[in-house]
């Protein structure tokens, strides 16, 4: 309990100190150890780092789970190293209303049909985001977290330690200047005329000597022993004896002049450990500070792989969405006979960057003219094909496109042209009119104009 206490009364008085130097510093009343400007700049880098970490971290959290309820679950769950409980996406969601409708309202139905096959695309499409929400998180969102909940705590804890030190050194210096004025002031010849010294007295003599100025004469005796008359007492200072100066509590000369080179040399040496353990203090500093390098190195991955997530997730998701177009599509013409198959939407044009193996698989087969024919008969010639006397349409041109072969229409944006479906052709594909020219057109082309 001794050992505490002690322990206690000394941690209060450094604090205590390093208050005092800190509170000088902020009112100018003391001088700051600055550091250098390598070390000044690697701090505001780490800042820096850490700032836009933590608001990285927040935002791809709000990409990945959109519902703050549920983040603050998932939260809570971390914090009491629960497992978190698996939560339903919302496709998947939409997938198991569509499903229990199509049941509730016949499967057998063309409406009921159509439900059922969405909602196989959007399961499919609900777990694809389960995928991309679990990669992301391991692969990008941890090693973030773990940076500010690992890494930068240390470097925290020892830019803390550094700033003790600091202080403590420069209370040190300051302790220091102090003595050696104090010193530098003992050292000084005593002026008599301005101040009195506590270890002189003031002492009387009338041309007698000390020993016998305890019991003064009357003036008349004075004047016998002194023929020439009496004269007055003159005054001087005596210097204390030791043991008189040691029972009042004073100091002479040398024993002052001793104690101050006593307290000057006590803080050059705390001088001299304070000084060693802020570099030493520094030195692991700049060692954590330099980590940040390779800190960047490691999100600069991280960030890779969250990119190469992202890029997988909706590669999944276009093809699903594709699949779906099509059986959608395929199953139009039976649902609506004398109708052909497209879209009121303009959709984007296939990107000129895309590589000719990517545009090859990602483009829509061209169907020949001979595939338009039946088994059995002979190949159908487009000038002989005449259009139906109901269902065509017009439709404007979204893009420019370059007919492939003689079976296709060359097109220009903004140009309008008539459009018609053939029964067994493809999906992907009408029949365009522009004159007396004709041929096939991709429908995504196409904005099908009412």
């Amino acid at each position: 309990m001794d050992f505490n206490m002690k322990k206690l009364a000394s941690d209060a008085g450094i604090f205590f100190t390093r208050a005092v130097q800190f509170t000088e510093e902020k009112f100018g009343q003391a001088e700051k150890t600055e550091l250098d400007a390598h070390f000044e700049n690697l701090l505001a880098r780490a800042d820096s780092t850490k700032s836009w970490t933590e608001r990285i971290l927040r935002q791809t959290e709000v990409l990945l789970q959109p519902n703050p309820s549920a983040r603050v679950e998932e939260f809570l769950y971390e914090k009491l190293d629960r497992k978190v409980p698996s939560r339903v996406t919302n496709g998947e969601l939409l997938a198991q209303y569509m499903a229990e409708a199509a049941g509730e309202l016949g499967a057998t139905t063309p409406y009921g049909k159509t439900l059922l096959k969405v909602s196989e695309a959007e399961k499919r499409l609900g777990a694809a985001e389960r995928d991309f929400i679990h990669t992301a998180s391991v692969s990008f969102l941890t090693p973030l977290r773990n940076f500010l909940e690992g890494d930068w705590k240390t470097i925290s804890k020892e830019r803390r330690l550094l700033q003790n030190r600091r202080l403590d050194l420069d209370a040190c210096k300051a302790r220091l200047k102090k003595a050696k004025a104090a010193e530098a002031k003992a050292t000084t010849v005593p002026d008599f005329q301005e101040t009195r010294p506590r270890n002189y007295i003031l002492s009387a003599s009338a041309s007698a000597t000390l020993e016998d100025t305890s019991c003064p004469l009357p003036r008349a005796e004075w004047k016998e022993k002194q023929p020439g008359g009496w004269r007055p007492p003159c005054f001087f200072l005596l210097p204390l004896s030791p043991s008189v100066t040691q029972a009042r509590g004073c100091l002479s000369l040398p024993e002052d002049r001793k104690l101050w080179n006593d307290e000057v040399d006590k803080a050059e040496q705390e001088l001299r450990v304070a000084q060693t353990e802020f570099d030493r203090q520094a030195e692991v500093t700049r060692l954590l500070l330099e980590g940040i390098s390779s800190t960047h190195v490691n999100h600069l991955r991280c960030l890779h792989e969250f990119v190469k997530s992202q890029t997988t997730y909706y590669a999944q998701c276009y093809r699903h969405m594709l699949d779906l177009q099509k059986q959608l599509g395929s199953s139009q013409g039976a649902i609506f006979p004398g109708t052909f198959v497209g879209t009121t939407e303009p959709t984007s044009p296939p990107l000129s960057t895309t590589s000719p193996t990517t545009a090859a698989a990602t483009m829509p087969v061209v169907p020949t003219v001979a595939s338009l024919a039946t088994p059995g008969e002979a190949p159908l010639c487009l000038e002989e094909v005449a259009p139906p006397a109901s269902g065509t349409r017009k439709a404007r041109v979204l893009y420019d496109y370059e007919a492939a072969d003689s079976s296709e229409l060359a097109l220009l944006a903004d140009e309008l042209i008539t459009v018609y479906s053939l029964p067994g052709m493809d999906p992907d594909w009408l029949i365009g009119e522009r004159g007396n020219k004709k041929g096939k057109v991709p429908v995504t082309y196409l904005e099908l104009l009412s």
